[in-house]
């Protein structure tokens, strides 16, 4: 009975070989020159370690909500291109529709100047 446990065994074996060996492999290759910079807390855009209160730009974080807004939206395309032959025309047109809503959704934001950086 217990045979029938072997491959995991040897599949988690196999997992925690390549995971030390890619360790060490990086702590013996991989150049170390650390400075100030490089070892600094960096953290939404600004220092981290400061009053509470402090003001800071709303625009960081407006520019981060739109990139993952349409990361997501363009994850909808790996998919539907996968079954692309399966799902026919009805499928063509629901993603161009999508597609189509997506495109008006950024041209408004860039006519709104969400994606600008000043």
């Amino acid at each position: 009975m217990l045979e029938n446990y072997f491959p995991i065994l040897v599949f988690i074996g196999v997992g925690l070989a390549v995971g030390v060996l890619g360790r060490l492999l990086n702590h013996v290759l991989a150049p170390n020159n650390p400075d100030i910079e490089k070892l600094s807390a960096y953290e939404c855009g600004f220092e981290a370690f400061e009053d509470a209160r402090m003001k800071f730009d709303v625009r960081y974080y407006l520019i981060a909500i739109l990139f993952i807004l349409f990361d997501l939206e363009i994850a909808f395309l790996f998919p539907w291109a996968v079954v692309i032959k399966e799902i026919g025309m009805h499928g063509f047109i629901a993603m161009m529709v999508f597609l189509g809503i997506l495109v008006v959704g950024f041209i408004y934001e860039w006519r709104k100047g969400a994606l600008e950086w000043e």
